[in-house]
């Protein structure tokens, strides 16, 4: 195992880490300085979908490097072309907007929603409703739009305009109105948040509710998207026809990409100048992610999630009955939450000893977002690492 420790770099300490130093990866391993192997069940924090350095995507990566690397969008990009096509296949939404990550598809959504108000000429059309334990990115406005207190603190005044709501919950709908609610927006799982899925009749509830008051709404699948829930958009197992969609992470196997789909009743809003980026989709970004979604969008690669998910969630179903350390496990295929009696890096630690990486969701919370091309006999020996893991912490900290 790696031992190098926290010390004062060259690099800005906005980050906790752990001293593991990680040089390579392939599929589901990633490798220390040191030569340490590590079961990768973070993904970049699930952003590596197809596993680490997938050959596919580094194949025609390799092609488009030999021939453009970014070009300005003033001029037509193939590979943006080509992806776009790709991810509003047989969805009710037209165009996309390609940025650099998540963040960004969430700023560029709401700049959508207020432009179409605008245009529309309803400016008391001016809050958009989100969720408590949301999250939504950390650059000014996102940081507004996320439910979190923590995520405020020390950042006031924050950008006005959003009003949070309890999620799961139906009162907290009535806020939603024709006459001040530009859109709601919200994670139907709420990943930072606690791996939180949102309840299929509460969803319901919330679609009528919008289609009532003209209310436009806006699902973030930054941390949902890109297959990780066994459809390639988690909106796609829900009651619920989204104006506009946000995507990153796994959009582009850990190339940095993300995209703004909308349907073309708010795309039109988005005219010459009202909205760009530099880097957004450029050729390397495009070809990256073109393929990864190709692959992704494969019928067969979808079951094998679902299948392989399922055998995961089931191993950690039983897991839970043996031990008081797990009081729930929730999530939808590779995005899951177990709920623990401990702190979450009580575990996280832990498991390093064990050479297995995982995330926190919240203080005691696990997270588990594991490639989703993870193959059986790595799920069991994940699932014998945190058993033995478990174990150990209710031991005493004794070995068994």
């Amino acid at each position: 195992m790696s031992t190098q420790t926290s010390q004062t770099t060259a690099v800005m300490n906005t980050y906790g880490r752990f001293p593991i130093t990680l040089v390579s990866g392939k599929g589901s391993y990633v490798y220390t300085d040191d030569g340490t192997r590590y079961l990768d069940f973070t993904a970049g924090i699930a952003t590596c979908n197809l596993g680490h350095t997938p050959e596919a995507v580094k194949d025609a990566l390799h092609k488009q490097i030999d021939t453009l690397w970014h070009v300005s969008n003033l001029y037509t990009i193939p590979a943006q072309n080509k992806l776009a096509s790709l991810l509003t296949e047989n969805l009710p939404l037209d165009q996309v907007f390609f940025c650099n990550s998540g963040a960004e598809a969430n700023e560029a959504a709401i700049k959508l929603v207020k432009k179409y108000w605008f245009d529309h000429g309803e400016h008391s059309r001016n809050t958009i409703v989100t969720f408590t334990q949301s999250f939504h990115g950390r650059t000014g406005t996102t940081m507004a739009a996320t439910g979190q207190e923590k995520i405020h603190q020390g950042f006031t005044p924050l950008t006005p305009g959003f009003h949070y709501a309890p999620f799961n919950d139906d009162k907290g709908l009535d806020v939603i109105n024709k006459d001040t609610t530009a859109a709601v927006m919200l994670e139907l799982i709420q990943g930072e948040g606690g791996v939180i899925p949102a309840q299929r009749a509460w969803i319901e509830k919330l679609q009528q509710t919008c289609n009532a008051n003209q209310v436009p709404i806006l699902i973030d699948e930054v941390q949902s998207g890109a297959g990780r829930t066994g459809t390639f958009f988690a909106f796609e197992q829900y009651p619920v026809s989204p104006d506009i969609v946000t995507s990153a992470k796994g959009l582009g196997s850990g190339f940095p990409i993300g995209a703004m789909l909308a349907s073309k009743t708010f795309a039109d809003h988005f005219t010459p100048g009202s909205h760009g980026s530099t880097f957004g989709g450029n050729p390397l970004a495009a070809t990256a992610a073109a393929e990864t979604v190709s692959i992704i969008r494969n019928p067969e690669f979808l079951e094998q999630v679902k299948q392989n998910s399922e055998t995961l969630k089931k191993a950690l179903q039983r897991l839970q009955t043996k031990t008081d350390l797990i009081k729930e496990v929730r999530g939808k295929g590779f995005l899951i939450g177990l709920e623990l009696t401990v702190e979450a890096t009580e575990l996280i630690r832990a498991l390093h000893t064990r050479q297995i990486l995982t995330l926190p969701a919240g203080p005691n919370v696990l997270r588990l977002v594991p490639p989703l091309t993870v193959t059986e006999k790595e799920i069991m020996t994940f699932i014998t690492g945190l058993t033995e893991t478990i174990n150990e912490i209710e031991n005493g900290g004794n070995k068994s």
